[in-house]
């Protein structure tokens, strides 16, 4: 279980996150949504350590952040960016083995490389295996970038904003592999969205922000509705139901 308590951050007086709280248990799909600026990957970056907590606290499964050995809390917790960057010379295989360094510290196992292939394997990418990252589309690219950080073998898997660069098709593919991994292997996805019905399809759990706090929070069916979109992005937006999923038509 993710808790946070009390946590506010500010950069030159801008206030980005005021006073959040939350418990997200574990296991299942939590979607973060709510419009740019509304502190979503900021949070996740906290969650991850990424940068320091300025005020409040977190904890993760008892481990406090801050007072826990961070090589302990990268065998529990993995973030993937949205701006993750990675160097062109690299092949599939290597990119996705790195995601094993905080359980081999660079000297890959026999079991080490069965989790690699595994990575591989789930994420559609064993043909692409032995090619170099610069030739790569940017859709297999990011799914090069979550095998990764699949490979980690961590309970709780952070995501921000996963399905840039993925057409329909393989951005659809990627959230039935995390609903997987949360249903088949018990994992923790917690994942930044901007594609609200992806989000109702997929999460367990919608947290929606909006100018660095919580204004709505519970499962889909509560939170895609007419009244609560209206005010998390500030305009009508129509929902209908199909096949019991709620779905956003809020194109015009």
């Amino acid at each position: 279980m993710i808790t946070i308590e009390n946590v506010s951050v500010s950069h030159s007086g801008a206030t980005i996150l005021k006073n959040v709280s939350l418990t997200i248990p574990k296991h299942g799909v939590t979607a973060l949504i709510g419009p740019n600026g509304a502190g979503k990957s900021t949070l996740l970056s906290l969650i991850a350590r990424l940068q320091p907590l300025q005020s409040g606290k977190i904890t993760i499964d008892g481990h406090r952040l801050g007072g826990t050995n961070d090589r302990e809390l990268a065998k529990i917790i993995a973030i993937l960016r949205q701006d993750s960057v990675v160097t062109s010379r690299l092949r599939v295989r290597e990119l996705v083995s790195f995601g094993r360094f905080p359980h081999s510290r660079g000297r890959l196992t026999d079991m080490d490389r069965d989790i690699v292939a595994k990575s591989l394997t789930r994420f559609a990418l064993s043909d692409l295996a032995d090619r170099f990252i610069d030739t790569l589309s940017g859709g297999q690219r990011q799914r090069a970038l979550v095998a990764m950080t699949f490979a980690q073998e961590t309970d709780y898997i952070l995501l921000d904003e996963p399905l840039n660069n993925l057409d329909m098709y393989f951005a659809r593919e990627l959230m039935l592999h995390l609903r997987a991994l949360a249903d088949e292997e018990n994992k923790s996805i917690i994942i930044v969205l901007h594609d609200i019905n992806q989000a109702a399809a997929h999460a367990d759990r919608i947290i929606a922000m909006k100018n660095g706090g919580v204004v709505a929070d519970g499962p889909p069916r509560e939170i895609i509705k007419p009244s609560a979109l209206g005010e998390i992005y500030g305009f009508d937006m129509r929902v209908e139901e199909i096949d019991g999923t709620p779905v956003v038509l809020h194109f015009k």
